[in-house]
Parts: structure tokens; sequence; C-alpha cells
């Protein structure tokens, strides 16, 4: 009996293992082709000859797409770093306070602020633009970063009150018993053990804002200060697309993210299974 369940473990697994073998070839397939276009010359790069191998590698469509990206490159640096970091340290602090130090109406304002999380983007471009006007943001990478921010609040939010609500209440009262203010206790006692919250929000955030389009188009009308997802999508030309540059620009837009999951992937899973997003 126990040969025969063994077997059908086995068995089991090894057809696990080709489900799991198709479905990474099904999602490696793009990257394949924006590998073997960014590598050929451009006009063996279109659509037709996608597929094959490059007769010989030619690095002109990197070099090109490099050229027409650094500086949106560098504009989007400029934005996913502040904005990532000052929206999941205004999250620690609101899921502290909701997790930790409930109030009168609190459940119900951590519902009106959750709210913000399904709002569509479409539909605050007009206040936000005019809001951003009224301030002097309006076409600045700051006002950029200012709209991340404030949009990456709720989500950031949700993730460290439910990390927080693992935490006990007595690690608190040993800190109030020991004289701490509250902020004490938060500063000395909480943020250190919210490393695997920190990691979980911001990478989500550093995706969110990196591949973040609508609001880069729409917020920073000057092409020359638009982060790099806007400027890949006019890379293209009107007439004829260079499609070795193109690609090249869509790998060089996603190296950063893909980056971020190679060197943190282990430790934002960590940070899931420690009940961050619970």
């Amino acid at each position: 009996m126990n040969t025969k369940s063994s077997g059908m473990v086995d068995q089991g697994s090894k057809v696990g293992m080709a489900i799991l073998v198709v479905f990474a070839i099904f999602f490696l397939a793009p990257v394949y082709v924006m590998v073997m276009a960014a590598l050929k010359p451009a006009a063996q790069a279109d659509a037709i000859f996608m597929w094959q191998l490059p007769e010989s590698l030619n690095l002109s469509g990197p070099k090109e797409a490099w050229e027409a990206l650094a500086p949106n490159f560098k504009n989007s640096l400029l934005v996913v770093f502040p904005a990532a970091i000052l929206s999941s340290i205004i999250g620690a602090l609101n899921g502290f306070v909701f997790a930790k130090l409930p109030f009168r109406g609190s459940n119900f304002v951590f519902a009106a602020l959750l709210l913000g999380m399904f709002i569509p983007y479409q539909v605050v471009l007009i206040p936000i633009v005019r809001f951003l006007q009224l301030i002097g943001l309006y076409g600045s990478l700051s006002g950029l970063v200012l709209v991340h921010v404030i949009y990456g609040i709720p989500i950031t939010m949700l993730i460290f009150r439910n990390y927080y609500r693992q935490i006990p209440d007595s690690i608190l009262e040993a800190g109030r018993v020991d004289g701490a203010s509250t902020w004490q206790v938060f500063r000395r006692l909480i943020l250190p053990l919210s490393v695997p919250g920190f990691i979980v929000a911001l990478i989500f955030q550093f995706t969110n804002i990196w591949n973040d389009f609508i609001f880069g188009i729409t917020v920073i009308p000057d092409p020359s200060k638009q982060p790099i997802t806007v400027a890949l999508n006019n890379l293209s030309g009107n007439f004829s697309v260079q499609w070795n540059a193109v690609m090249s620009g869509a790998l060089i837009a996603a190296l950063p993210t893909a980056i971020v999951y190679i060197v943190l992937g282990k430790y934002f899973v960590r940070g899931l299974m420690a009940g961050s997003v619970k």
C-alpha cells in the first residue's frame, strides 16, 4: 500500500512538474522574442523574423534605445525611490494606529481610506491635474512623486495593519510599563519587527510606480521629464518601427523590476508568509 501510494505521489509530481514547465515556456516566450529581436539588426528584427535566432549579434538596437531612454530612466529612478519609501512609511504609521490604537469610528475611517485602492486612475485624473496646478507642482517629478505617495497609502496601510495585528499587545504594554511613549514604542519596538512588512510594501510599490503609464503621461506633459514607460511608448516612430530598438527599450524598462524580484524575491515570499497581506 505504501509503495502504491509512493508511486502515485511520484507520478503526480511528474505531472505537476510538466505543467509548470509548459506554463514557464508560455510565459517566457515573450521574453525570448524581445531578446532575439533586440540582438538583431533592424532589417531582421521585424515581425517575420522575431522568433529566429540572430545571424550575428548586433548591439545597435540596445545602443539606440539606451541613448533615447537614459534621461527617462533617470526620471523613473527619481520618482520610484522617494515615492515607494514615503508611501511605505506613511502606511506603516497608519497601519500601526489602526492595528494597535483603535479609536471611535476607526473601522469606518479604515474602510473609507481603503476605498482608495478601488478608485480607477481615470476617475481622478482631472482633480489631480487641477490640484497639482493649484499648488504649483504640475509638470514636475515632485508632483508625480506626491501622486504616487497618496495613491499608495491605502495598500501600504492595509499591508502594515494586517502585519501589526499579529504582533502581541504584550510588547506594547511592556514598553509602556517601562515609561515609553506611543512614538517610542513604535520607533524602538515595532519598527525593528517591521522588516518583512516593509519589504512587501516596497516591492509592491516599486513595481506599481515603475510600471505606471497613465499618471506619468498625465501629470508630466514634457517628454524630457516623463518616466521611462511613457518614453518607451514614444520610442516607436509614426511611420516605421525599429523593432530592435523598441524591444531593447522594453528590456531596459523591465530590467529594474526583474532585478528587484530576483534579489528580494525570497524576502518578499517570507513577508507574505509572515502575514503582511493576509
